[in-house]
């Protein structure tokens, strides 16, 4: 038994001088010869074994085959190695939440193009006189939600009230005088500041407001929550490694090349020892990176009806279609309170409430409506979420990830533990031997870098925010339905908002888009100008003026003088 005990160990140090090419000769050619590979064109490399007393890391036990200078050229083709692994082990999340910030905000702008052409289709069928000037409120109003779902600092509430007010000027002398010329600076101010007061178009700009708010917050958090994914991984994609790590690193892959033992793998579990080490603050990502793919299919889930951007914006048309028709049901009441207010002591001719009869959507605008559920915006959240679920380790499995991406000996028999080939690599042993392992520098764990510090910040916050979202559409679920829909808080049968008065027999368009087919189809030729920054500015500064009340056809009176007359009226 002895004898057949010794001829298995022969045989084993047999094998191991064979795998990893233990040196035949006395020179440093083959050691030479691998560092040119690497460093093409270096002259400095020893010659022949030497004692190797500068090295800092691959410390030899035997004869060395590398100075200094090449263990530093070494240690910074370990980092370079360690971040190209990382960036392979990121390559398909990233690609997954890019291309999907890409597709979605693109979608969303579709959207909004459709919703601004469904509207101005509506004008143009039901309200031709005053069609072409309303293209450009339309305009404006559906810029001003685009730059907003982009982040813009935009308030809901104004854009739409800002829409009202100038809608008012231009829908009134056409429905209520028509044919009188339109009104002047100081007639256009008063519409625009009694519109409110006297609630002409009831409470559709309360419930728009309360529809467009929650619906563009939502679709707005949850395009920041995915660009925030891909910031995310592309700072862990080029983190830079501390320098106990480049030591490790170097220890574990080119250490052994020092020794001429050009074959020699590291031990899986030596591996481990010193990802783990290296990736500890990486790893620390792991709880709040998992939680943001919770909180965002939390999000995605709760986007339905008022908080689902194509359903509001795509019936917005039919929104403002209604309150137009409010607005005139209450025609003659209106002429008389407005004849008081604003001034025109003319004889009025009031016109009788015209309903619309001929409101119809373009071919074009019904074909890129009617689409089958998988192909919504819904359908394309649902995907993304299943396949972010995937990836939702993705963080506590990178150790791993980049050992079983390594050469490295899986079952840990003769490998190299840092030191030296061992039979068979000892987590323990390694343990008890690790103060003479340069402090051990691969099992080193140090607080996380700044950098993961401000990831994580802005990882809670958004989860933050993303539960937040949650916790109000929970709220508002245990509202009853149509309730939730409307949402005006005191809406009314005399508010006359219950969606559908217009006696057309309820059409409506369907509130889907193909929107991966028809990304880049224009719906029709009133698209807005390219320079929507530009626009926005204006129309800012316009109404910034307006604000100020340096209007001089208007004296900064008015107001309070209206006010008063309106109280006495309505008395």
């Amino acid at each position: 038994m002895a004898d057949c005990g010794a001829a298995l160990r022969l045989c084993a140090l047999f094998s191991v001088a064979v795998l990893l090419g233990v040196r035949a000769e006395s020179g440093c050619q083959r050691v030479r010869a691998a560092f040119q590979a690497v460093q093409p064109g270096a002259k400095w490399m020893p010659e022949s074994p030497g004692a190797g007393h500068d090295l800092q890391v691959c410390v030899p036990k035997v004869p060395t085959c590398c100075s200094r200078k090449m263990e530093e050229k070494y240690q910074a083709t370990a980092r370079s190695n360690m971040e190209q692994l990382l960036q392979s082990a990121s390559m398909e999340l990233k690609f997954l939440i890019i291309q999907n910030a890409a597709v979605f905000q693109e979608a969303f702008e579709m959207v909004v193009r459709h919703a601004r052409n469904y509207t101005n289709t509506m004008f143009r069928n039901s309200y031709r006189n005053m069609a072409a000037k309303a293209f450009k409120f339309v305009g404006e109003f559906f810029t001003d939600i685009s730059l907003y779902i982009l982040g813009s600092d935009i308030n809901v509430n104004d854009m739409i009230n800002e829409f009202f007010d100038s809608l008012f000027p231009l829908v009134y002398p056409h429905l209520i005088n028509p044919g009188f010329p339109d009104p002047s600076l100081e007639m256009t101010e008063c519409l625009r500041l009694a519109r409110r007061d006297l609630k002409v178009f009831g409470n559709f700009p309360k419930v728009m407001m309360t529809q467009v708010s929650k619906s563009l917050q939502v679709t707005r958090v949850f395009l920041q929550a995915l660009n925030l994914g891909i910031e995310v991984v592309n700072t862990t994609d080029h983190l830079k490694f501390s320098k106990d790590c480049g030591r490790a690193l170097l220890k574990m892959w080119y250490c052994p090349h020092c020794q001429d033992l050009m074959m020699a793998k590291p031990c899986a579990g030596f591996c481990n020892v010193v990802l783990q080490g290296c990736l500890a603050s990486v790893v620390e990502i792991d709880s709040y990176w998992r939680e943001y793919i919770r909180s965002l299919e939390g999000l995605a889930k709760g986007m339905r009806g008022i908080y689902d951007m194509e359903h509001v914006l795509l019936n917005l048309f039919s929104l403002i279609r209604d309150s137009i028709m409010y607005m005139q049901k209450n025609a003659e009441k209106l002429a008389v309170t407005i004849g008081k207010l604003c001034g025109h002591s003319q004889q009025r001719q009031y016109r009788s409430a015209w309903y619309p009869e001929d409101l119809s959507v373009d071919k074009r605008v019904t074909r890129a409506a009617h689409v089958d559920h998988e192909e919504t915006l819904s359908s394309r959240r649902r995907e993304l979420i299943a396949k972010l679920r995937m990836h939702s380790s993705f963080y506590s499995s990178l150790p791993e990830y980049v050992c079983s991406h390594s050469s490295v000996v899986q079952n840990n028999t003769l490998c190299w533990n840092g030191q030296e080939i061992v039979e068979r690599f000892s987590r323990q042993a390694m343990r008890n031997g690790a103060k003479s392992q340069l402090n051990s520098h691969e099992a080193k764990v140090k607080g996380p870098e700044p950098v993961i510090s401000q990831i994580i910040d802005k990882l809670k916050h958004i989860n933050q925010l993303l539960k937040g979202m949650a916790i109000a559409r929970r709220k508002s679920l245990d509202k009853p339905e149509d309730e939730d829909e409307g949402e005006s808080g005191d809406c009314d049968d005399e508010d006359d908002c219950g969606g559908d008065s217009s006696g057309n027999g309820g059409l409506r368009v369907k509130n889907q888009l193909r929107f991966l087919a028809e990304l880049a189809y224009d719906l029709d030729t009133d698209d807005i100008p390219s320079n929507k920054q530009l626009l926005n500015h204006q129309s800012k500064e316009v109404s910034a003026i307006r604000n100020s009340g340096s209007l001089n056809a208007v004296p900064n009176l008015f107001s309070a003088v209206l006010t008063v007359l309106i109280y006495l009226l309505v008395k």
